[in-house]
């Protein structure tokens, strides 16, 4: 998702060069977990399929693969420019608010949204939106991180690199807060989902604690938001140089928050 707003909203802006870089590095770690979620869910052939807040092209491709010639994904976000190459056939992709814009049209047996809940202050309205865009027996999957439940970027904070690193990611958690983030939302997911009325409803974590992608997502993502993180006084030029030099060592066992998923069925 991105914001026209450099003061509000959402803090990793899709305008921003490192976006695609993240996006990437977000498809690396995450993307089998979406799709084992996907494929028990039981997404086949001829399907219609909302991604909201699709960010990079890699989940709206996997999920067309599975619908086929005859289904339909509809990828959305308020800034679609890193999805508008993969739009045609099977997928329609579509610049959407999902909070202040009606849902797509048609009806869907599975809406899905990675990544996006936790930024967006009205979360409620969204939820309301998404179930209410569900066909009779469709699928609502919704994956979000919880870093209020992992703080630490560094779990094993053996070191002053790692003492440096955790503390610029409680920097970077507090612009995100600042931005109208809820750090513990991914741990309500399931009751979330039961208050909305869905049927089936089940979840799980995982928590990536050290892999290539966590340093390139992290690399990235201390370059899109250092002008604020030195603004704010979180952080001084020096410390992110340094820092940034550490990362790219490889020698840090860096984490990423843990990314809940839970699902539900519309009766």
């Amino acid at each position: 998702m991105a914001d026209h707003d450099e003061d509000r909203g959402y803090l990793l802006d899709n305008r921003r060069k490192e976006a695609g870089v993240r996006f990437g590095a977000l498809a690396e770690i995450f993307d089998p977990v979406t799709f084992r979620h996907v494929d028990r869910i039981g997404l086949r052939a001829g399907m219609r399929v909302w991604e909201v807040g699709a960010g990079g092209p890699s989940v709206p491709l996997g999920l067309a693969e599975r619908v086929g010639p005859t289904g339909t994904v509809v990828a959305t976000d308020i800034d679609a420019s890193w999805t508008s190459g993969i739009a045609g056939g099977t997928i329609e992709v579509l610049t959407h608010d999902v909070v202040a814009d009606p849902p797509p049209p048609g009806g869907f047996d599975l809406v899905h949204a990675r990544l996006v809940l936790v930024h967006v202050p009205d979360r409620a309205e969204a939820l309301r939106r998404m179930v209410g865009a569900l066909r009779p027996g469709g699928w609502l999957l919704l994956e979000d991180a919880d870093p209020a439940l992992m703080p630490l970027i560094c779990p094993d904070e053996s070191g002053p690199e790692q003492r440096l690193a955790n503390r610029l990611r409680n920097g970077f958690r507090e612009l995100m807060v600042s931005r109208g983030a809820d750090l513990a939302y991914g741990r309500t997911l399931p009751r979330v989902l039961r208050e909305a009325g869905l049927a089936d409803v089940q979840a799980d974590a995982y928590f990536p604690i050290t892999s290539p992608a966590c340093s390139v997502l992290e690399a990235s993502t201390v370059r899109h938001v250092r002008a604020l993180l030195v603004e704010k006084g979180l952080a001084t030029d020096e410390e992110i140089d340094r820092h940034l030099a550490a990362v790219e060592t490889g020698k840090l066992d860096l984490a990423t928050a843990p990314l809940i998923s839970a699902w539900g069925r519309r009766v």
